[in-house]
């Protein structure tokens, strides 16, 4: 069924990176106009798919450059006496993991400390990869880049529960009390997956 309801979404996005790997490598005046056709196309269909103003996908679009590659998110999963630390954020007031894009120059673990350390107050270790997924396949709602959601455990080791410039609440859930989550950003079953990892520490990393 997400596959079928994301179809359009993958072949929109396949057709911007075809176009965006032309206009990186191509010199010939004519194949350029194609590719910027194919664009052009391509932002018309994200537009039309996801009901957003093609003036926002089409400058999303203008910035990226160079040979189109996943987008790498980092997640990080933060239990204490069996409950998953959560952050609200500000954008749309629905709960995630504390996370975000990976930035140039840090690895995934760094990243996750950083953008842990920035949304929730908590200064932490990662001692564990748990997951790396598919955006694709899963029940995100459409959004005009391809992502991989890469799942790192982490432990507290200082730090207190604080909001953060994108955040204005930081708390621990269990996994039968979870408060509305932001989809964009994580799903209930990827928490549920989070949290048999906390029930069996031997289960081996998922990744699909």
């Amino acid at each position: 069924m997400i596959k079928v309801q994301t179809k359009w979404l993958e072949r929109a996005q396949r057709i911007q990176a075809i176009a965006q790997a032309g206009l990186a490598f191509s010199k010939d005046v004519f194949d350029r106009e194609r590719y910027e056709e194919l664009m052009k196309l391509s932002a018309e269909m994200m537009a039309d798919y996801s009901q957003t103003d093609i003036e926002v996908i089409t400058d999303l679009w203008n910035r990226e450059s160079g040979y189109p590659t996943p987008k790498a998110d980092v997640r990080g999963a933060v239990f204490r006496e069996n409950q998953i630390l959560l952050v609200r954020e500000k954008h749309d007031e629905l709960w995630s993991l504390p996370g975000g894009f990976c930035e140039i120059g840090l690895s995934p673990a760094e990243n996750v400390v950083k953008e842990i350390k920035e949304e929730s107050g908590y200064d932490t270790d990662p001692s564990r990869l748990l997951a790396v997924l598919d955006s694709h396949k899963h029940p995100h709602p459409p959004q005009p880049y391809h992502y991989y959601k890469i799942f790192i455990e982490c432990s507290i080791t200082g730090g207190q529960g604080e909001t953060g410039i994108e955040t204005n609440h930081a708390a621990f859930f269990s996994e039968d009390r979870l408060p509305p989550l932001s989809p964009k950003r994580n799903t209930p079953s990827q928490l549920s997956m989070l949290f048999d990892f906390l029930r069996h520490p031997d289960k081996k990393t998922i990744f699909d």
